[in-house]
């Protein structure tokens, strides 16, 4: 576990080091639109609280709609070209963290999917060898030990879940693959459900990491009970990848 904690450390220091490079300010995202209940979470705090529109989000926030709630971000990123605005628009009943809403370099990519794997590694030694029970929860850059109760339910992974969506339909595949990544980690079941992997495969082949992707792919063909139409599905990806 030594080597791991170092393995850990080592990318973590990469990581944070590519952020600021990578960001460098250059990018704000602003609430342009509120309905109904939406709140914000800011860094590891386990407090909710309420948001107005034209707040500037900060990066180590993260944002929350209810039921009936909604909300459209716009994020302002400088370029050579100069600023390029995008509208993301949060549907009800998603938690998305602000650090995930940003492209990331391949390099950076690949450095948070082996810290990913050995949080992974980490997290499989503690519950089956010394069923430790883990109370990990990653709120984007931020790793806290001993989540408060409730926070590793399966309300939230499926608000995380969904908010991992949002990152994909906004073209955001890098992170939207490694959230994912850490959902699967946290909450198991959801790594079993179709839809859920399939995502997370097409977002990795879209990050351009076809040997990932192809992983992916060939063990969701493996999964039981797949019905014709997603072994079809699967078979045509997997086609694709090999060509």
């Amino acid at each position: 576990m030594k080597t791991i904690g170092v393995a850990v450390l080592l990318c973590l220091g990469a990581t944070f080091a590519l952020a600021d490079d990578q960001t460098g300010g250059r990018q704000q995202v602003v609430i342009r639109k509120l309905q109904g209940d939406v709140t914000v979470r800011h860094g590891v705090t386990e407090v909710w609280t309420a948001i107005a529109q034209g707040d500037i989000l900060r990066p180590e926030d993260s944002m929350k709609t209810g039921r009936k709630g909604s909300a459209l971000l716009a994020v302002t990123a400088m370029g050579n070209g100069g600023p390029a605005v995008k509208v993301i628009s949060l549907p009800p009943e998603v938690i998305v963290d602000v650090s995930d809403i940003r492209d990331l370099t391949q390099e950076e990519l690949m450095l948070k999917l082996t810290m990913e794997k050995v949080r992974a590694s980490s997290y499989h030694w503690k519950n089956n060898e010394l069923r430790i029970p883990n109370a990990t929860v990653v709120h984007g850059e931020n790793q806290a030990e001993g989540a408060a109760p409730g926070e590793n339910d399966p309300v939230t992974g499926e608000l995380q879940m969904n908010g991992a969506r949002v990152l994909f339909n906004n073209g955001y595949y890098s992170t939207c693959a490694l959230r994912a990544m850490g959902i699967f980690r946290l909450y198991p079941k959801l790594g079993m459900v179709f839809d859920n992997r399939l995502m997370m495969a097409d977002a990795l082949a879209k990050a351009n990491l076809r040997s990932e992707a192809l992983d992916e792919y060939t063990d969701l063909s493996r999964m039981d009970n797949l019905s014709q139409q997603q072994s079809a599905v699967l078979h045509a990806r997997i086609e694709s990848l090999n060509q």
